[in-house]
């Protein structure tokens, strides 16, 4: 390992021409070879799927550190005796379901079974309960699950949920048409199953069933139960019952369309009238739900991983780079047998993208304000170590100039594109645009607003609290087949590959589109790095007044 990171030096850092002439610009040189080494090492059979709070987590940890340090990195974690730590401690609540969970519907007496990860997918409870019993709970379709008073909108309707399992349908309400208060095919934070948990949880709910459909999910029923059956973190929290229903969980469209159709109704019929304000809350006859399993539930300490480079003038004064290292460990097997997520896109990518950036900064000419390079735990748990690290920051975030965001980068050939995750508008964005068009590359919008990227990636728990954030999407315009060839790659990975033991590293990847892109997103962070610029939201941005409450801080 230390030959290898001796050789990167002078494999992935040409600075001998700043060395010669301190004025001259600093380019660095990103190598596809060791980004495409790192990704192999992180991704490989050994790191177990880099699941927090596993023996993966523990060489995940050991990785990382030892390239940051070779990198030339300093540590910026938790302070230990006056001294920063590499990490920063992230307690977590970590629940798992013991055995297969036994859940049934029961309609007019007749009793269907049900079988964790075929029809129905039951994510291990978050409220801190070591065991969970539902017997008989009547049930309620409840639309798209949605309160949005600014919108004039309630799929409840008054109705109590208590002691009742609710079932909704994921996405927003203008998923389908394009058209309406939601912004049409662009989900809003509504659409997202957090919020539709989030909001059963505030309602009273027992329980709530979101029906998986594909194309308003954005993935296929594969990742629903890949990422809900296993091992489920949050954050620890004072009242997790304000948050969590008792049971959370997914239920295959057949299976919808079924129980409804038992109790007289017609599921496209009720979906069209979900999309209206007028929907009112449909209690299914004589269909009740029953659900019993034990829980393994306790608190434990996950890591973020800090690197950081302290600014020569600003040192109070932060731009970030982001990534998360998790991925989902070890699972349910596929037809093949395999068990282990590897996460070679997701996000092995983003971590070495990470750690090579961190090497470009320290190579080159000092930066007037820090750099922190946060490599985050539980992003596939629901963002939990960006969000910790925004709850709890380790440098001020009314002084922290911006977040760029890493994750899941394409490792193929160069594109002639790139895009954000989301459509937030920002003077963040106008940054990126005009320095990736210096570098040949012109600006797309989010393809697929419809698949709600912007809330499920670590730059959001920034965003949420006004500081400017941006998560870098690769292009789909490939200089090698266009946007056909680009959209074909995505399409494939999405349906075999992501958040499935398949997502491992090919030697086919040349890295060569990653390799650019870096160069863009160094040259972003050190304009940032560099100036005495404080980028914000838009004026119509929901995220703008948030900031604006801090501005005092950065006179």
């Amino acid at each position: 390992m230390k030959t290898l990171l001796a050789c990167a030096v002078a494999l992935a850092i040409s600075s001998a021409a700043f060395a010669a002439d301190p004025s001259s610009a600093y380019t660095p040189k990103f190598d596809p070879k060791l980004l495409s080494a790192e990704v192999k090492t992180l991704s490989s059979d050994a790191f177990e799927g880099r699941g927090p709070a596993t023996p993966g987590e523990t060489k995940t940890l050991a990785y990382v550190i030892e390239q940051m340090k070779g990198a030339g990195l300093l540590p910026g974690g938790d302070l230990k005796d006056g001294k920063r730590a590499w990490t920063q401690a992230v307690p977590l609540l970590r629940a798992e379901i013991e055995g297969a969970p036994k859940s049934s519907f029961d309609v007019r007496g007749k009793v269907d079974a049900l079988t964790q990860g075929n029809e129905i997918a039951i994510r291990a409870p978050l409220d801190g309960a070591k065991s969970v019993d539902i017997a008989n709970a009547p049930v309620v379709f409840c639309g798209y699950g949605v309160t949005a008073p600014e919108r004039k909108w309630d799929d409840f309707k008054g109705v109590d949920l208590h002691g009742k399992v609710a079932i909704v349908l994921i996405n927003d309400p203008d998923f389908e048409t394009g058209v309406g208060d939601f912004g049409g095919k662009a989900m809003t934070y509504y659409g997202r199953w957090t919020y539709k948990y989030e909001e059963a949880a505030r309602r009273g709910a027992t329980g709530l069933l979101i029906v998986h459909e594909t194309d308003p999910a954005s993935y296929g029923w594969a990742t629903v139960k890949n990422s809900n059956t296993n091992v489920q973190f949050d954050i620890v929290r004072k009242n997790p019952a304000e948050t969590h229903p008792k049971l959370e969980g997914w239920i295959q469209r057949d299976l919808a369309v079924s129980l409804l159709k038992s109790s007289g109704l017609d599921f496209d019929k009720l979906k069209k009238e979900a999309q209206t304000r007028e929907f009112k809350p449909v209690a299914l006859k004589d269909t009740t739900f029953s659900a019993s399993y034990q829980v393994d539930s306790s608190v434990i300490t996950s890591q973020n991983v800090v690197g950081r480079i302290e600014g020569t003038k600003h040192p109070g004064e932060t731009v970030i780079y982001s990534a998360h290292w998790d991925h989902l460990g070890v699972g349910m097997p596929d037809a093949k047998g395999d068990k282990i997520y590897n996460g070679a896109v997701d996000n092995a990518t983003g971590t070495a993208a990470l750690i090579e950036l961190g090497r470009a900064f320290a190579h080159g000419p000092k930066p007037e304000r820090s750099v922190l390079f946060l490599n985050v735990t539980a992003e596939e748990k629901g963002l939990l170590g960006s969000e910790y690290y925004a709850s709890n920051p380790l440098y001020q975030l009314s002084r922290t100039v911006a977040d760029i965001n890493m994750d899941a980068l394409d490792p193929n050939g160069p594109a002639k594109n790139f895009s954000q995750s989301g459509n937030a508008k920002s003077d963040l964005l106008g940054d990126v645009i005009g320095i990736a068009k210096t570098n040949g590359l012109y600006f797309s919008e989010d393809p697929h607003p419809e698949a709600g990227h912007f809330f499920r990636s670590d730059h959001f728990g920034f965003a949420k609290r006004g500081v400017p954030a941006f998560s870098w999407e690769s292009g789909d315009d490939l200089v090698n087949g266009g946007i056909e060839a680009g959209e074909k790659y995505r399409k494939d990975y999405t349906a075999n590959r992501y958040h499935q033991p398949a997502d491992e590293w090919e030697p086919t990847w040349t890295f060569a589109g990653m390799s650019h892109d870096l160069g863009v997103l160094y040259q972003l962070g050190n304009k940032l790095a560099n100036s005495r610029e404080w980028p914000n939201w838009s004026a119509d941005s929901e995220f703008r007044a948030v900031r604006d409450t801090t501005a005092g801080d950065r006179k």
